[in-house]
């Protein structure tokens, strides 16, 4: 055995404790990979359920907005209805309410100031009850 030979042994031997080496994490390695995929996997089964259920929730909140919204436009139809109402009683019984009530103070006022005048008349002294 030559000095060539021993130094290609040498060589050798020191690929195969480098190659050693190596393995180790290479199959470290390999195995975090693995549960990378698994974890993707696992991740990617719970995703799909809960988009499912997502669009479940979001198609109830979309009939909840509708119900609102036909409680509001029944509201605001209630609302147009009682002021149209409102308007219809002050046209209807406002009108001859306020006249009568006008009536009714103009004779008042008429009869006030009429009999007030009487009474003011009577107390004033006249010529024949003697200065």
């Amino acid at each position: 055995m030559g000095i060539g030979d021993i130094a290609g042994l040498i060589a050798a031997i020191a690929f195969a404790v480098l190659a050693g080496f190596l393995i180790y994490p290479l199959i470290r390695l390999g195995k975090l990979l693995d549960q990378v995929a698994l974890t993707i996997r696992q991740t990617g089964d719970h995703a799909l359920p809960t988009l499912d259920e997502s669009v479940t929730t979001i198609k109830q909140v979309n009939r909840s907005l509708e119900d609102v919204n036909r409680i509001s436009a029944a509201a605001s139809t209630t609302a147009n209805n009682v002021g149209a109402l409102s308007d219809l009683y002050s046209s209807f019984l406002g009108r001859p309410i306020i006249k009568a009530a006008a009536v009714w103070y103009a004779a008042k006022e008429t009869a006030g100031s009429f009999f007030a005048g009487r009474a003011k008349h009577r107390d004033q002294p006249t010529d024949a009850q003697g200065e």
